[in-house]
């Protein structure tokens, strides 16, 4: 006893069941019923149709074997040196009391300010020495740029 297999829905024909229909191409398709025929013939999907064992796979319907779980990787954490300090230095920093941070940050921020103003002494002494030339305006030094090129042309 031969089983034919339904080209819409996947199911076994039995012997004296079903439709065949041949195509243009002479490709044949069997069919389980005029249901599965009417389908195929308005160019369904079996995998749309929810009464489909394919689309019963598809949606893993029906199974009955549930998969073990799959186990998740744990992420291991690593201690690295980074480039200016070495691993013992980071430990060390990380370990000092926090008061003896702070007063290091405070000593650290006023010898920034310190050569801040140090800074700013210097570009006063150089606006002082600097000659009377630039006292015009941006606008006036582009307008005297924008005549010298128009004379030029």
């Amino acid at each position: 006893m031969k089983l034919e297999i339904c080209n819409l829905s996947g199911y076994k024909i039995y012997p004296s069941r079903g439709r065949t229909f041949v195509s243009a191409d002479s490709k044949t398709y069997r069919f389980l019923s005029s249901k599965t025929e009417s389908l195929f013939h308005q160019n369904k999907k079996a995998r749309l149709l929810a009464w489909t064992p394919i689309y019963r796979r598809l949606q893993r319907k029906g199974v009955s074997e549930e998969v073990a779980k799959k186990r998740t990787r744990r992420n291991v954490k690593f201690n690295r040196a980074v480039v200016g300090a070495s691993l013992e230095q980071i430990n060390a920093r990380r370990n000092e009391k926090s008061d003896i941070r702070s007063a290091a940050r405070a000593e650290a921020v006023a010898k920034a300010k310190e050569q801040r103003k140090g800074e700013a002494a210097k570009r006063k002494a150089a606006r002082a020495n600097a000659p009377d030339a630039g006292k015009f305006s941006k606008q006036q030094a582009r307008g005297s740029a924008s005549k010298v090129s128009r004379s030029g042309r």
